[in-house]
């Protein structure tokens, strides 16, 4: 009886966001065990980072598994994200970080082709689909993430930014350290990762929703109830049902989209909404 209520008080939503962040970091922990690493082809930001140091330590007298490093360069972040970035998205952050060390650990690295394209391609498509499917739910993979964005509020610059100037560092490191020709491979799994990321999850930084409603009170309290951000309200009317409802527009952040979807799941499934990348804002904009 105690796990039963244990489990509903839980609630189904956050069961499955648990499931599909585990999911997304089984698949980073494949692309890299599997393709990137027996290749010697470097993911992006701290996974990358990672790799880099667990190279140079292969043959020193303290060799420390990628896994081990990514966790370790995560804790200070995580600490961190929960000062400055918010307690929930932290926490499920910090999940798919543990996740994908475990994994990391229990998945053997296997030479799957010896062909370092394939893998570079093959490689940067399944970590990406293990990052969007994580960044959908409501979640990241840690990191340069939460770090890009803590300097994005500090500084009122662009995230996209911060993850190019990392990733730069990366593949001038591959380069140096391991040969030209594995720092353009490098390249060409960063390029199709983003591709992929972008597919599956927008890496905009902001975004508006345009709700069509009939139920624009009670859409309105449960996104107050979940959420920090300001809603303007239009009267509207349907051209074809003649039916008055209202629109609500709200810009949030591409983190919050997740929890958007289960409210209008929630309280109006037959809501109509349109989300559309937000260029730019003037104006107050609540950042924490």
């Amino acid at each position: 009886m105690t796990e039963r209520f244990r489990l509903s008080d839980l609630g189904i939503t956050e069961l499955k966001k648990i499931f599909f962040i585990i999911l997304g970091s089984l698949l980073n922990a494949v692309s890299l065990n599997m393709f990137l690493i027996p290749a010697k082809v470097y993911a992006s930001g701290f996974t990358g980072v990672s790799q880099l140091i667990s190279s140079l330590l292969v043959n020193t007298a303290f060799p420390i598994s990628t896994g081990i490093l990514y966790l370790l360069f995560n804790i200070p972040v995580t600490i961190l994200g929960w000062m400055k970035v918010g307690k929930s998205f932290t926490i499920y952050s910090f999940l798919s970080v543990i996740m994908i060390t475990a994994f990391l650990e229990i998945i053997p690295i296997t030479v799957v082709s010896s062909d370092i394209l394939l893998n570079a391609v093959f490689g940067g498509v399944i970590a990406a689909l293990g990052v969007g499917i994580t960044l959908k739910y409501g979640a990241s993979t840690g990191g340069l993430d939460i770090i890009a964005m803590i300097l994005s509020r500090m500084k009122n610059k662009p995230i996209g930014g911060y993850f190019f100037v990392l990733n730069g560092l990366i593949i001038l490191a591959a380069g140096f350290l391991f040969g030209w020709e594995k720092a353009l491979y490098t390249l060409v799994a960063l390029y199709v990762s983003s591709r992929v990321i972008d597919a599956v999850h927008t890496r905009h930084e902001k975004l508006t929703a345009m709700i069509v409603t009939k139920k624009g009170k009670e859409i309105q309290e449960a996104i107050h109830g979940k959420m920090v951000r300001g809603i303007t309200i239009i009267p509207a009317k349907g051209a074809f049902s003649k039916q008055d409802k209202e629109m609500l527009i709200i810009v949030i952040t591409r983190y919050e989209l997740y929890d958007l979807e289960q409210v209008l799941k929630e309280v109006d499934p037959n809501a109509f909404t349109n989300i559309v990348h937000t260029t730019g804002i003037y104006g107050f904009f609540r950042n924490d």
